[in-house]
């Protein structure tokens, strides 16, 4: 049976469906679309931990799904610029997982991921899926993968 281990940029995923769908992702139709696939044998999702209610409550549905949720603290600069942002965090945790899998699933758009598509196809031998929404995905990200589906109606509440 196929290793998927599946890695979400959860502000990315949160704030682009937002943009072109005004509505959320539907996590719980993702676990189940990758479970058919295969195994899932990693499944991380990282997020900006602001505190607060709604935002925990989330994180607990996303927790009784299946992913093990990763936080970071919310930083406002004194400048009132905010900083939150795990793509190194992403970067390494794919990197370790690609010894032991067979495909990465990454959510999300951001076009800084590219190169960690190509190099744990290129070095490691996983297939790469990219799920992302199309006008808001980077197309050097959706080149990289092997495979990129856009998120649709399928896949938002």
């Amino acid at each position: 049976m196929k290793k998927i281990a599946i890695f979400s940029d959860v502000q990315n995923i949160y704030y682009t469906t937002r943009q072109a769908f005004g509505r959320q992702f539907n996590y719980r139709e993702l676990w189940k679309v990758i479970s058919e696939q295969g195994e899932i044998v990693i499944a991380n999702a990282y997020a900006i931990d602001k505190g607060d209610a709604q935002q925990q409550k989330f994180q607990s549905a996303l927790k009784h799904i299946g992913f093990e949720v990763k936080l970071k603290p919310y930083i406002q600069r004194s400048d009132g610029s905010a900083k939150g942002d795990w793509d190194v965090g992403i970067t390494i945790d794919v990197l370790e997982a690609a010894k032991e899998i067979d495909q990465v699933v990454l959510l999300s758009g951001d076009g800084d991921f590219d190169l960690l598509m190509q190099k744990v196809e290129n070095d490691y031998g996983v297939k790469t899926l990219v799920y992302g929404v199309q006008p808001l995905t980077a197309n050097s990200l959706i080149n990289a993968s092997n495979q990129f589906i856009p998120i649709d109606d399928g896949l938002l509440l």
